[in-house]
């Protein structure tokens, strides 16, 4: 697991920057009723996404919660004000304080099953009846691509992925969320170059793969042995799932 704390200052430019979080902020507000009076972004991060969402829709008191106290600090930068520290799992809000909360880039960094759980029944809780909650899904694999990057890495070791879409929908159901709609968007800027994830690699971004680690640098030498080393491959494709919270049984 990185450390955010550290990471928080060159987090967004190493993710696609603001095209990225253009495009994901249109995705989600795709799936939002325009009405919408009051939304939280559960692990906000930078709040790069939380920002463009309040600009969008103005008339929307938008807040963000992180857990990490560097992240948390940038993003109280964008929106003054806005910005918490919280728990996913534990949020200090009461019950049915939100017309919508949304998740973006959350639940795939949680290490188990049951915190997926508890994060998904506390945005369900927090949820008024009739709101709605976005969460990406399937992280890990929308940076499969296809690419010769992919057939390198193809057989290193994983974990299963937390925020499998057939998992959240069904941890969503345990907590009378309904689907709502689903949509997708490109990870713009992300496309990995051979150069640049032998480095991820080194730096500990695949779990699996302890920097240092013999087979670590069995993959990094593969990866080098590819042709045009600072050539990104093809944006990833990320995908939303929204939920509805019924307004009565």
């Amino acid at each position: 697991m990185l450390d955010y704390d550290k990471e928080a200052g060159a987090y967004d430019a190493s993710r696609g920057g603001e095209p990225r979080a253009a495009a994901a902020a249109d995705a989600v507000l795709g799936l939002i009723p325009a009405a919408t009076g009051r939304l939280l972004d559960v692990g906000c991060g930078t709040g790069i996404v939380t920002r463009r969402l309040a600009a969008a829709r103005p008339a929307t008191r938008v807040t963000g919660a992180d857990l990490t106290y560097g992240m948390a600090r940038m993003a109280a930068r964008r929106l003054p004000g806005s910005v918490l520290l919280a728990d996913s799992r534990r949020l200090p809000f009461p019950d049915g304080t939100f017309d919508a909360v949304t998740s973006v880039w959350l639940l795939h960094l949680l290490d188990e099953p049951e915190d997926v759980r508890a994060v998904v029944a506390e945005c369900a809780r927090v949820l008024k009846p009739g709101g709605v909650y976005v969460t990406t899904v399937d992280k890990a694999a929308a940076h499969d691509v296809g690419s010769d990057i992919d057939a390198v890495l193809a057989p290193r070791p994983r974990r299963p992925a937390p925020d499998a879409a057939p998992l959240v929908e069904s941890y969503a159901a345990a907590h009378r969320l309904h689907p709502a709609g689903q949509a997708c968007f490109p990870g713009r800027g992300q496309g990995r170059s051979p150069r640049r994830t032998a480095a991820d690699l080194r730096r500990g971004w695949f779990t699996r793969l302890p920097p240092g680690d013999p087979l670590t640098e069995r993959f990094v030498a593969r990866l080098r042995a590819l042709p045009d080393q600072e050539r990104p491959r093809p944006d990833p494709e990320f995908s939303l799932r929204a939920f509805r919270k019924p307004v009565a049984d």
